[in-house]
């Protein structure tokens, strides 16, 4: 079941999942965090990734941010980086090539990524909200892997469905998944009607007249 809603989710664009939250009276767009590398949408389940200020406590195991995430990570899945907000990479490029090699389909970083163009050069798909040069040795440490976070005003859990592309980033819990999807759906089968209808002369006043602005609310 989650394999088919992912592929479904990789048909829609993230304007239609926001559009679909909206009409469930749900919670999940972000916006300002923007691509930075790669092309394309960005669909799959949430690996997460939790990093806090400063170095890692003296004995904790010395393993690189994101590494945890890649290994747990497959062809389904996008790393989501919760980022302090300071400035040091949360994501570099190390850590892209092996995302890279491991079939990862993207990340997101609420927070800065460093070696954008090593990014860009292997055509990987990454959401940041800023660039920076700087390390994160010693000025971010990963606290967890796979731990509830949150970006701006949405809780993201493990197994959370993502879509991102470049409008922005949209988050679906997976109990709601099949519901918000098939929402999706929906208005984008209605949108394909209209862009239709343009093509066949009919003038955008009635296109996008009140059946468009009363959409959201009859899917309800």
């Amino acid at each position: 079941m989650s394999a088919s809603l992912v592929e479904r989710l990789r048909r829609l664009d993230a304007c239609c999942v926001s559009d679909a939250l909206d009409a469930l009276a749900m919670n999940g767009a972000v916006t300002g965090i923007p691509r930075r590398s790669g092309a394309g949408t960005v669909a799959g389940r949430a690996v997460t990734v939790t990093l806090a200020a400063g170095p890692a406590p003296a004995g904790t195991p010395k393993v690189h941010l994101g590494a945890r995430a890649i290994e747990a990570g497959d062809a389904d899945s996008v790393i989501v980086v919760s980022h302090p907000g300071n400035d040091a990479g949360g994501w570099g490029g190390v850590l892209t090539q092996a995302a890279r090699c491991a079939g990862i389909q993207g990340v997101i970083v609420d927070g800065p990524l460093r070696d954008m163009d090593e990014a860009n050069g292997l055509d990987f798909p990454i959401f940041a909200r800023a660039t920076t040069v700087r390390t994160a040795r010693a000025r971010v440490h990963e606290v967890a892997t796979n731990a509830p976070i949150q970006v701006a005003s949405v809780a993201i859990a493990p197994g959370d469905y993502v879509i991102a592309d470049g409008s922005g980033a949209v988050f679906i819990p997976a109990a709601e998944a099949e519901r918000v999807i098939a929402t999706a759906e929906r208005i984008a089968a209605k949108e394909r009607l209209m862009v239709e209808a343009l093509k066949a002369g009919k003038p955008v006043s009635q296109v996008l007249g009140a059946d468009y602005e009363d959409m959201l609310e009859a899917m309800q």
